[in-house]
């Protein structure tokens, strides 16, 4: 996801600083603390300018939502909206996804969420994909026993690289869809990119794993 260059977001995020944790390593095993509330907490790497992690916060009071964008300059249209609309369950890291068992404690995170990620088509990029064998590992390592990873995607190469990558993981696919919107679910909350692509026709692919 491009955008033009803001060079007033840096302030903007300070400003901000009950949405935009800026320090995100100090908060490490204590993320429930910080949001005075012991519900599931889950996690969306790459938010983007977080239409999906609003929605989905409005959608489950009762969970409480992280999102991870690593460009601040989109990172402060998602800011903005939660500001705009008061949302006390919702916050915001501006980091690297390598980093995250650096910013959370094994088994402190209950739900991953994987939307639209940047496919790297070119095979000498494979390592960036955030589907690749050594995210997986961090996605293990934060993620609860029982917790679930959702990927969804327009891209069908990097759809099908997905579950190559997660069943050599030894992960297990509880969900496999071709075509999301065909399917109705009423609970799936659109990200900005999943609305642009569908109403031009688009297949949306997803898909739910576990580690076993």
């Amino acid at each position: 996801m491009r955008a033009r260059n803001k060079p007033w977001a840096d302030q903007f995020l300070k400003e901000n600083d009950q949405l935009v944790q800026l320090d995100p390593t100090s908060h490490k095993g204590n993320w429930k603390q910080l949001f005075e509330s012991n519900s599931p907490i889950h996690l969306e790497i790459g938010t983007g300018k977080g239409q999906f992690i609003r929605g989905m916060a409005k959608q489950f009071p009762n969970a409480n939502f992280i999102g991870m964008e690593l460009a601040k300059s989109i990172l402060v249209s998602a800011v903005q909206k939660c500001v705009e609309e008061e949302q006390t369950n919702v916050c915001f890291i501006n980091e690297n996804a390598e980093k995250l068992d650096e910013i959370f404690e094994e088994n402190e995170i209950d739900m991953i969420y994987l939307n639209f990620s940047d496919p790297w088509p070119k095979n000498k990029h494979a390592k960036r994909r955030l589907t690749y064998q050594s995210f997986l590992e961090l996605y293990k390592r934060i993620l609860k026993p029982d917790g679930e990873i959702i990927f969804k995607t327009d891209n069908r190469k990097l759809f099908e690289y997905s579950l190559v990558s997660f069943s050599q993981f030894g992960m297990r696919l509880e969900e496999v869809v071709l075509d999301l919107h065909e399917l109705e679910d009423p609970t799936n909350i659109q990200t900005e990119y999943e609305e642009k692509f569908s109403a031009k026709g688009q297949p949306i692919y997803r898909c739910r794993a576990v580690f076993v």
